[in-house]
């Protein structure tokens, strides 16, 4: 977030769920200057409940139904950190983390949605798939609508347990799809088979009677085989196929089975001290803050209001987004909270899997009609649009809000914009850094300059990178940074030695800033240690936007180090990794890019190159680079200027990164882009190569990018297929190295 006001209040969400969707949308509408919000969730695209059973029928995408998380962290100015939160320290004020550091908080909000309660009854957890995580189950079936589509032919006996709305939405949508996908291959209808069981007698008895007699019969007329006052106690697996034992002594036999019962909350939450209900929720008030924690709020599935109790509904939960922001921008600014009571009677609509639904409210049903599923949709799709097409807030419709607090109008520059000692100390007392014996004065000394011994016969390699975060979560940044200097090293066959840092923080109070320099060198630390490297000095200062930068020393013997220069005729050219992170990265500053093309970047960013430089190294290359700002195109370059040869570029075999074609395709590039693409005066062919959809991409800026080596034709399967052993999945052969001819241009695509 770039301002120049200082961050004086943490506000950090967990989790992506509706409640915090509407949240994150109305603080990107109306920001508090001086509030850092923060968003933590281990997905980056959330289901909207109300579409799902459509999604399951197959009556929407992906896309349609789940709330892209990225582009909405970034409309709201927010920090998105992709990890699970796993625990609470609420005398810390902070959020314990599967893979950060922990993150502190001023005030704290917990959507998180419920997950299946404990199942106690043997063999249901090894052998059933409950709806929730919704996310593992999309998963899950998605891998059984395939296998169908795959092979029609074959019998599919599937078991929902649970005669809920849940349950009955699903069995409706598992038939609906399954039919449609049996009758478009011609395959019989007999092939499927359906049980729903039921510990009642009633479906949906938290509905009207009415309801659950409708809903009855539609599924007997359909084939379903409804089991109802069956209580589950037991479920075997023989080989692939499911049995599922009963009190009465009936057992059915079933391919797959679902579990869709009564939920529960994580076990963390009241772990941690939070006063819960006797499933586990967050027991709040009617200003849905926590009745133990003032300070944290809870909303969804996972809270419980003890004034208002209501079922654990999508509408619940939607409802509460506008109460639950307006609470916590009053509880940011010391004000009164306001009360807030839900609605006691609610409309339901189940779609029945047919683009059909029926509609219940109080002791009133109709249906099931096609017109109440168009209204469905309707309602369904006005809620999405809210959070889709988003575009940068580039002016504000007033003056945000400001927390009151003492601070300085002015900020220094010089070595007057120095973090303060007390800050630097206490994040390098908590930083355990790799301790090496060549590292004669580090970090622990406090000296003016760092002393490091060299090797005899060996000489020291030295690079230096520094740049504007492009991702809010600091600790990730770290990491990609580290990588990406640490490639100067591998390419030229160097082993990294040491580092140090030049960090510029983001105007905040002594506290904020420590946070997000514990993060951000925890982040460089992590990814130095693991190729015993030791961090061992640097300079801090303020500024209005996070930015990182590492000078990386290596050491190497002389007549070993690699070279870009050497490239040889009859070699062919392997690239380590898939390219397309600047396009993909100026998209996300657009609120362009999917949450997933920028998930699938960052764990490109974050593979290393060590084993890939290791690996090149038994195959005899004899010339290497890293592909950086300059693009594919402009490293190549670099690599054949001084070497009198040519190269044939295959550009369809080039690993390209999920979503840089379309951004590109789009016209989104990086500001570099129009600089390197001067490059292109080097192409024989490129008239005719730039009609290539995937041409743009040759003049991509990269960050943390692949290693580019030149190696003689016959070890190169050997070698690539060794990278694809070591988990370079996108490395491939890009091209081959010719004889130059005089006066011909030096690089020809291959189309």
């Amino acid at each position: 977030m770039k301002s120049s006001t200082p961050i004086l209040k943490d506000l950090v969400l967990i989790g992506g769920g509706h409640s915090h969707a509407i949240v994150l949308k109305k603080f990107g509408m109306n920001p508090i200057a001086g509030v850092r919000l923060t968003l933590i969730t281990d997905v980056s695209h959330t289901p909207y409940s109300g579409m799902l059973p459509g999604y399951v029928a197959g009556l929407y995408n992906f896309d349609e139904c789940h709330i892209d998380l990225r582009p909405l962290t970034q409309f709201s100015q927010a920090r998105m950190i992709l990890d699970r939160a796993m625990g609470l320290d609420l005398e810390k004020n902070q959020v314990i983390c599967e893979n950060h550091p922990p993150i502190s908080f001023d005030i704290l909000s917990i959507d998180i949605g419920s997950k299946p309660a404990t199942l106690s009854i043997p063999g249901a957890t090894e052998h059933s798939i409950p709806v929730k995580p919704i996310s593992k189950f999309i998963d899950y079936w998605n891998t059984v609508k395939n296998s169908i589509i795959q092979n029609p032919n074959q019998k599919m006996r599937i078991a929902v347990v649970g005669g809920g709305a849940g349950g009955v939405e699903l069995i409706f949508s598992i038939q609906g799809c399954l039919s449609q996908i049996y009758s478009s291959t011609n395959s019989s209808a007999n092939k499927l088979e359906l049980h729903l069981f039921q510990r009642g007698a009633e479906l949906l008895p938290e509905r009207s009677q009415w309801v659950g007699q409708k809903v009855e019969q539609i599924l007997r007329n359909r084939g379903v085989k409804l089991h109802l006052q069956q209580t589950v106690n037991a479920v075997k697996a023989e080989g692939e196929e499911k049995i599922i034992s009963c009190e009465s002594g009936l057992e059915v036999k079933c391919d797959r089975l679902f579990w869709v019962t009564q939920a529960s909350a994580s076990p963390w939450l009241k772990q941690a001290g939070l006063l819960t209900d006797k499933q586990g929720f967050i027991q709040v008030d009617d200003t849905l803050r926590s009745l133990s924690h003032p300070h944290v709020f809870a909303a969804g599935d996972v809270a419980t209001m003890v004034n208002h109790p209501r079922p654990k509904a999508g509408v619940f939960a939607v409802r509460q987004g506008q109460p639950l922001f307006e609470n916590l921008r009053r509880a940011l600014l010391e004000k009164t909270l306001k009360p807030f009571t839900p609605q006691k009677q609610f409309l339901i609509l189940i779609g029945t899997g047919n683009e059909k639904a029926i509609a219940s409210r109080g002791i009133i049903g109709l249906g099931p009609y096609s017109f109440l599923w168009r209204w469905k949709d309707q309602i369904d799709r006005k809620f999405m649009d809210q959070f889709t097409n988003l575009e940068p807030m580039s002016y504000q419709p007033h003056q945000p809000e400001k927390i009151q607090v003492k601070s300085p109008k002015m900020r220094c520059s010089g070595c007057g914009s120095k973090v303060g000692s007390s800050v630097l100390k206490n994040v390098l007392n908590r930083i355990k850094s790799e301790i090496r014996e060549d590292v004669l004065i580090g970090l622990k000394e406090a000296e003016d300059a760092a002393v490091i011994q060299v090797p005899t016969e060996q000489v020291i390699v030295q690079t230096v990178d520094y740049f504007p975060a492009i991702l809010d979560d600091p600790f990730i940044f770290g990491k990609i940074t580290t990588h990406h200097c640490l490639n100067d090293l591998f390419a030229m066959g160097a082993t990294p030695q040491s580092a140090l840092a030049i960090v510029t923080l983001p105007y905040a109070t002594s506290t904020k800033q420590e946070e997000t320099l514990f993060h951000l060198l925890s982040g460089v630390n992590k990814v130095l240690n693991t190729v015993s490297a030791s961090l061992i000095g640097g300079h801090t200062t303020e500024g209005e936007k996070l930015a990182l930068g590492l000078t990386c020393n290596g050491f190497a013997i002389p007549n070993k180090l690699l070279r870009k220069g050497e490239i040889k005729p009859n070699q062919a050219l392997i690239l380590t990794k898939a390219i397309g992170t600047g396009t993909l990265f100026a998209a996300d500053m657009q609120l362009k890019a999917k949450g997933r093309w920028i998930e699938a970047a960052i764990a490109s960013m974050l593979l290393s190159n060590q084993a890939a430089a290791d690996c090149f190294k038994q195959y005899k290359i004899t010339a290497c680079t890293d592909i950086t700002g300059f693009g594919l195109i402009g490293h190549l370059l670099e690599m054949i200027r001084t070497s009198s040869v040519a190269v044939e570029l295959n550009l369809e075999a080039i690993s390209i990164l999920k979503g840089a074609k379309e951004t590109t395709h789009k016209g989104i590039f990086s500001s570099l882009y129009p600089e390197n693409y001067q490059f292109s005066k080097k192409i024989k062919n490129q008239q005719q190569a730039s009609q290539h959809p995937l041409y743009p991409l040759l003049f991509d800026p990269q960050t943390s990018g692949g290693l580019l080596a030149s190696i003689p034709l016959e070890h190169a399967n050997s070698c690539l297929n060794h990278l694809k052993r070591l988990g370079y999945v996108d490395s491939c052969i890009i091209g081959q190295v010719q004889p130059q001819s005089p006066g011909i241009l030096p690089i020809t695509i291959q189309l």
